[in-house]
């Protein structure tokens, strides 16, 4: 059995530990300064856990060594200390980060590091570049390639349309931070809660926004290579307006503490969710414009005696996937890993992978009308 370490015992780091504990071929310990917040995972069979500050690189340090991998479960702005904990102790690092500035420090880290580190390995960014590095593949010159992502409740009943499925400071960041995108080949940096677009999709209407993080490293991948590719968001219509006032209009932008306060103390949580995405790639292929479109939604399950919602589902299989695939071998052993590596096949054939497979299906481009 392999040594695992969870770093942070929230909502998905207690999934993820479930979902590679049951397998009985990880040894999984979740780490969280938080005692309360391990309680949840103490009574899972196979796993340990252990108070540590993730700001205190010596609790770090004793909490990871000798184990195969780290797989950080943390709020975006203690990530970074946990890779740089993997890297002083030379075990492999996996995480979730959807945050840019984390993502890059990563990479410096990952220059001298003995073990392969692998950011990104959520759902967005994680699969959802997976797959839109496989449709662009196909072309011989992409032309544009557009990745929608949205973790939505399935009973909406506010104005916002949306309920709180993840981390709040994830999702103020993401409507805060730019957005790197490809425009005519090259990387730009585009405004969040810009480039809305209203669509349907399976008889449902939605918008989608620019939002900060969702395409990783794939901008680079394929700068030079495809003339336009941009990520957005994907809400219930009217969503993106509420959030502009107030973060434009209100200046809660400046204010994120109150910003998040303002969210969790009026905008209820729900496991009633549901995950859309799709992925659509426009190009030539011997000599002709052809477009491909990968499409799905994924609900939660229920799991035991409790439920895993959506979000939960998508996210951990996601990195422990990408884990597995990295423990047989499959992905390379030493430095910076993008995910745009990893085949598409290779994700869905996977044991955790298959929670993708069962809600993905091919389809036709949605139509799509640019409304500011």
């Amino acid at each position: 059995m392999r040594g695992i370490v969870v770093a942070g015992g929230g909502k998905i780091g207690g999934v993820i530990a479930e979902m590679l504990s049951e397998t009985g071929d990880y040894a999984v310990t979740v780490i969280d300064r938080s005692a309360q917040a391990l309680e949840a995972c103490a009574g899972l069979r196979g796993v340990t856990t252990r108070v540590a500050d993730m700001t205190d690189p010596a609790a770090l340090d004793a909490a990871l060594t000798g184990c195969f991998a780290v797989l950080s479960a943390a709020p975006f702005h203690l990530t970074g200390k946990v890779a740089e904990a993997a890297a002083r102790v030379g075990c492999h690092y996996l995480d979730l980060t959807e945050d840019v500035a984390t993502t890059r420090k990563i990479k410096a880290l990952a220059e001298t590091a003995k073990g392969a580190f692998i950011p990104q390995c959520g759902l967005a960014p994680g699969f959802i570049s997976i797959a839109g590095a496989e449709l662009a593949r196909g072309f011989d010159k992409v032309e544009e390639l557009r990745l929608r992502v949205g973790a939505l409740p399935r009973f909406p009943s506010n104005a916002l349309g949306y309920n709180l499925t993840w981390s709040t400071e994830g999702v103020i960041n993401e409507y805060c931070e730019p957005c790197e995108a490809l425009v005519d080949g090259e990387i730009r940096e585009l405004p969040a809660l810009e480039g809305l677009e209203t669509f349907s999709l399976d008889g449902v209407a939605y918008e989608a926004f620019n939002t900060s993080g969702g395409l990783g490293s794939l901008a680079e991948v394929l700068a030079g290579k495809a003339k336009n590719l941009n990520y957005k968001s994907i809400r219930y219509p009217g969503h993106c307006g509420l959030m502009r006032t107030l973060l434009n209009d209100l200046n809660l932008r400046a204010r994120r503490d109150l910003l998040k306060d303002v969210l969790e103390g009026a905008v209820p949580g729900t496991e009633q969710d549901v995950v859309v995405f799709f992925v659509t790639a426009s190009g030539w292929r011997g000599g002709r414009l052809m477009q491909e479109s990968y499409a799905g939604r994924v609900l939660g399950e229920h799991h035991g005696k409790g439920f895993w919602s959506a979000i939960q589902v998508t996210t951990a299989a996601g990195i422990c996937t990408v884990l597995d695939l990295l423990a047989a071998g499959r992905l390379p052993q030493q430095g910076y890993v993008r995910q745009e590596e990893i085949a598409l096949s290779d994700f869905l054939a996977n044991r955790f992978g298959k929670a993708y497979a069962q809600g993905t299906t091919a389809a036709t481009q949605p139509h799509l009308a640019q409304v500011a």
